[in-house]
Order: structure tokens, then C-alpha cells, then sequence
């Protein structure tokens, strides 16, 4: 589940030029990365009731910024925040709840405040819920359920659920098997960055499923998905490599050094 940078920003963006400048200063500090400024001006804003600076105090407890961390003292603040209608505060009070910090965890709490943040429109938590219909993690298990919450999210952008909405497609999971529909929406989250993504959309152009058959396409996908996984995510590396070597040994070399050369000139949107 995500408390996600995203979400943190949106709420960023929700402070007005009519707020006092004490609190647009505090905002600002925190994003230099001078947390004992921001502590100091966001406080007494918190303390007076602002859900904005309420979110700004919670999201440093929980990450340690300038404060000892602590879960408590982060679920305290982000409850502040979300019983005003805050939607970021509800989308990551639910993680808290989802992942048991600060609080005993509790699936169906998590979902309630998911959805209450899911129905103002934000994207973290309508894939969020998703993820928990997937799993069946305070619901029963229901694919379908999953798919539209995944597709709420990613048509407002969500790389994440964009990728999760490809792959359902691409293995009929929830829907009808549909590698134009995957092969599309990997391609979105592919656009993105997001690495799990690379691999599958490189493998569609190896097949032709749902896209042309297009071994430098191929190739410079798998390639991106090497590159892009982390040290941690050996598995999904190791699978990259392996998908191209086999698409390399299908083509010339003069493909193999058109596909470098996409890959080198491609860069996340």
C-alpha cells in the first residue's frame, strides 16, 4: 500500500495565498529540507486546527524529519487532518491502519478511510483499494472489484495502477484477456518509468500481442527494464536480462544497435 509522495504534494498544493505566511514558510522550509523551520512554523498552525499543517506534521513523524519518528504521533496528526476532509491524510491514515503502525492493524479501517478518500477523486487510494480487493485484504477476494478500482486510478494518471490494470488485461485476470488493452496500458505505466512494466511491454513486442511485432521495440523495453530495476529487485532483473537475450539473438546487429540507441534516448514522461 502507498503513502505516496504524490499524495503529500497534492496537499501541498491545497495551501492558498490567503493562508498566513507563517504556514506557506513552513511549507516551503520543508521542501529545502530544513525540518527544525518547518517544525517550528507548522506546530502552531497544527495545533489551531489546519488540516494542511496537520498533514505536514504527520508525514514527519512518520518519516523522522527533524523529529524522533513515531508512528503514534503520526496517526495522531494524520487523524486530525483526515476527520476535516483532508484526502491525503485519509489515503495514508488507511496505510497506517493497513500496515499496523500506530495503531493495531485493522484491514477494514484501512478500507473505510481509503474510501472516503477514494470518493473525493484521489488516485493513491482508489488503487490502494484495489490493491486490497486483489488481495483480499479486509473484502473478499474480487478481481472484478479490483479492476475498476484500478482503472479509476489510472485513468487519472496512476503509473502504478496503469501497470496492475495491464497486467489483468495481458493474463485475463478480472476481465476478458485483452493484449491490445494490456499491451496500451503498459505502455502508459512503460512511458512512466514504472520497471515491471518495461519487461511485459517488451515481451508484447516480441510476440506481437496486442501491438506489432517489433524486435527493436522489443528489445529497447527489456533493455529499459534491466536498467531500471533496483539492486533489491533481482528477480524482476534477472527476468529482464533473460527476456533480452532472447530477443537479441532474433535480430542483426545493426538492429540490436538501433534498439541501444532508442534506449539511450528515452527518458521517463
Amino acid at each position: 500500500m502507498r503513502i505516496s509522495l504524490f499524495a503529500f504534494l497534492m496537499a501541498m498544493a491545497l495551501i492558498g495565498t490567503a493562508r498566513a505566511d507563517a504556514l506557506d514558510d513552513g511549507r516551503a522550509a520543508h521542501m529545502r529540507g530544513d525540518y527544525a523551520t518547518a517544525l517550528r512554523l507548522l506546530e502552531p498552525a497544527a495545533d489551531h486546527g489546519d488540516a494542511v499543517a496537520q498533514f505536514y506534521l504527520a508525514f514527519m513523524y512518520r518519516s523522522g524529519q527533524g523529529v524522533s519518528q513515531s508512528y503514534y504521533a503520526a496517526r495522531k496528526w494524520y487523524r486530525r487532518a483526515a476527520d476535516q476532509g483532508l484526502a491525503a491524510a485519509q489515503n495514508n491514515l488507511g496505510t497506517m491502519y493497513r500496515d499496523g503502525q500506530g495503531v493495531w492493524q485493522d484491514y477494514a479501517e484501512a478500507l473505510s478511510w481509503y474510501r472516503k478518500a477514494a470518493v473525493q477523486g484521489l488516485a493513491e487510494a482508489q488503487y490502494n483499494i484495489g490493491m486490497m480487493y486483489a488481495s483480499g485484504q479486509g473484502v473478499a477476494q474480487d478481481f472484478g472489484a479490483a479492476w475498476d478500482w484500478y482503472r479509476r486510478a489510472a485513468e487519472q494518471g496512476d503509473a502504478e495502477a496503469q501497470y496492475r490494470l495491464g497486467a489483468m488485461y495481458a493474463e485475463g485476470t478480472g476481465v476478458p484477456q485483452d493484449y491490445a488493452e494490456a499491451a496500451k496500458w503498459y505502455r502508459h505505466a512503460a512511458d512512466r518509468g514504472v520497471a515491471p512494466a518495461l519487461g511485459p511491454l517488451g515481451a508484447m513486442y516480441a510476440k506481437g500481442q496486442g501491438v506489432p511485432l517489433d524486435l527493436v521495440e522489443a528489445h529497447k523495453w527489456s533493455n529499459l527494464a534491466v536498467a531500471r530495476f533496483n539492486a533489491s529487485e533481482a528477480v524482476g532483473r534477472e527476468a529482464a536480462v533473460r527476456l533480452r537475450s532472447q530477443i537479441e539473438y532474433q535480430m542483426t546487429p545493426a538492429q540490436v544497435a538501433d534498439a541501444h540507441r532508442l534506449a539511450l534516448e528515452w527518458r521517463p514522461k
